[in-house]
């Protein structure tokens, strides 16, 4: 093609982006705002079996490199308590990435988090967080098939989110954002790929789960989880922001969550704190 037409084509891309991703940005305001919309419909449904247990899952996004799913009775109250009763003594507040490599304190993600080591010595006796733990890279294994393993990632995340009524000006909530990469590029090896987000208190005003961009709303059910992974297991790329998503302010109520990033290419020699935010080995940043 000729370069004027090239040009052109490419700006008429730019322009496309641009109105999608204002109407992604006027669709998170409607949505977040209307309480008693629903969770939204999914392309289809499917069982779950594990350790004899049968689950409920509704797919909504089914692509290669982008994936969401909501499971239901996922998390039971035992574990939730045993996550609650864990995280109490080191709850803060939660942090983003800077863009530097490191973390920071952020107006765009109002919480309260706390990391929880798993102890998985004590699987073998029924642990209960081990329990959790174990379902959860099961079922990423389930959908994903890339043997993901329990070493060398992040700590299970309590995170708790706090309602002061419709006239707060600085409602907790956490801002669109993306989980990993999502920029349709190669995977960098050892960062996220997949994240499951257990509810464990729902609020009674607030507190949805949104995907602007694949325009998904899901409005939490104590128990029940969303999954969403973000690469293409077979081509190794990444999501081109279909699972950039956020958490509607919590108006009225709590909101408490269990968290798990999942990584790739993680071990015990290798573990998920080996690399800074980036996705790059601090010991080749230092080098």
């Amino acid at each position: 093609l000729p370069i004027s037409e090239m040009q052109d084509a490419n700006e008429e891309i730019a322009f496309q982006a641009n109105i999608r991703q204002k109407m992604a940005e006027r669709w998170e305001n409607y949505t977040c705002a209307d309480y008693d919309m629903p969770t939204s419909e999914s392309i289809r449904s499917e069982s779950w079996y594990h350790k004899g247990q049968k689950r409920n899952v509704e797919i909504l996004l089914d692509k290669p490199s982008s994936r969401v799913h909501l499971i239901q009775n996922f998390i039971s109250e035992e574990e939730c308590e045993a996550m609650e009763k864990s995280a109490k003594k080191s709850l803060h507040r939660a942090t983003v990435a800077d863009g530097k490599g490191g973390s920071e304190l952020s107006s765009s993600r109002k919480a309260m988090q706390a990391g929880i080591k798993i102890p998985w010595k004590l699987e073998k006796d029924g642990n209960k967080l081990t329990t959790l733990s174990r379902k959860v890279y099961d079922y990423v294994n389930h959908v994903l098939d890339m043997d993901i393993k329990e070493n060398g990632q992040e700590d299970l995340m309590s995170i708790q989110y706090f309602g002061r009524g419709e006239d707060d000006e600085e409602p907790d909530r956490y801002t669109p954002h993306c989980d990993g990469d999502c920029n349709g590029l190669e995977f960098k090896h050892g960062t996220r790929m997949a994240t499951m987000v257990m509810y464990c208190t729902i609020p009674e005003k607030g507190g949805a789960t949104n995907f602007r961009n694949s325009g998904l709303h899901i409005v939490p059910e104590q128990g029940s989880a969303t999954f969403f992974s973000y690469i293409d297991p077979d081509t190794m790329k990444m999501d081109k922001r279909f699972t950039e998503h956020s958490g509607c302010p919590v108006i009225e109520g709590e909101k408490k969550i269990v968290t798990q990033w999942v990584r790739y290419g993680v071990d015990d020699a290798n573990p998920w704190d080996s690399f800074n935010t980036l996705g790059l080995k601090h010991s080749e940043v230092e080098d």
